[in-house]
């Protein structure tokens, strides 16, 4: 996709960070803009933002866990506008901690947030693109879905997936609309957004955990994580990334180039048969 202006952009988890990001990035390239995410207050001011901007934007609130309000994100889009050419699946949270310890309703939160929200996202506007033969979805995985972390089971698991299937979606839109519907899988490593804070949005159904207090490791790692985020690249950056990948048809984004290694350690080690081995970027 060369050309932006007047075409129509869908990005969820557009409140925040990223998603606010490249909702103001596809803003200023002439789009007409359909902000999502379950955060009221913040959505509205992003869309007033965005059109104080003189660029066209609605918002409309979305908890992308639930296939039916993804599928009414679809359907006011299309209403709206008519079209959808750029859909990123963007909406997401984090948390960590040894996997036998996250409560069950936090792995079903994750899960339905950052897995299933990518999966609604591919079911409700994939067709439509098809159908009207354009378009470009842009998964956001995160480098943990390419390398395995120590207190990120839950995380990684979520992210591993959105990559594996963003490839799979790569090779079924190959073989069926070759050429007309594209597919980029996003995996920054340390961005500064509000991930780390994800329990502002924590649902009625996953209630914070009366657990004991953390352990002394569990806080050491959740300072570091905390400060990493802090010290990310602006998600700005990030967003310029992703343009320039939809304007040149590329799968991966990846955002920093010190974690290539790492990457590349994990699939020597895989071919080579090695036992995992975490190595932080440089």
């Amino acid at each position: 996709m060369k050309d932006f202006k007047g075409k129509v952009a869908v990005v969820t988890g557009a409140a925040s960070g990223i998603g606010r990001a490249l909702a103001e990035r596809f803003a200023r390239e002439g789009m007409k803009v359909v902000l999502a995410d379950v955060e009221d207050k913040p959505l509205g001011e992003v869309r007033d933002a965005i059109a104080n901007g003189r660029a066209e934007a609605i918002a409309v609130r979305t908890d992308v866990s639930k296939a039916a309000q993804v599928e009414e994100l679809a359907r006011r889009t299309f209403d709206a506008f008519g079209s959808a050419h750029v859909v990123c699946n963007n909406a997401g949270i984090g948390m960590g901690g040894p996997m036998w310890q996250v409560p069950l309703r936090d792995w079903e939160w994750i899960l339905g947030v950052n897995l299933l929200g990518v999966v609604h996202g591919i079911r409700a506007f994939v067709p439509r693109m098809i159908e009207q033969g354009e378009g470009h979805v842009v998964n956001t995985a995160s480098i943990a879905g390419l390398v395995s972390a120590p207190g990120m089971g839950a995380y990684c698991a979520t992210k591993h997936a959105v990559v594996a299937m963003s490839e799979c979606l790569h090779h079924d839109l190959a073989g069926r609309a070759p050429g007309k519907v594209n597919v980029s899988v996003l995996c920054p490593a340390w961005v500064k957004t509000r991930i780390t804070d994800s329990d502002r949005n924590r649902p009625a159904s996953a209630p914070r955990s009366e657990a004991g207090a953390p352990s002394p490791e569990d806080k050491m790692i959740e300072g570091m994580v905390r400060a990493a985020v802090e010290a990310g690249i602006p998600a700005e950056v990030v967003a310029e990334k992703v343009l320039k990948a939809i304007v040149e048809e590329k799968f991966w984004i990846l955002t920093h180039t010190n974690t290539k290694p790492m990457v590349e350690k994990r699939m020597t080690g895989i071919v080579e048969g090695r036992s995992p081995e975490f190595v932080a970027p440089r």
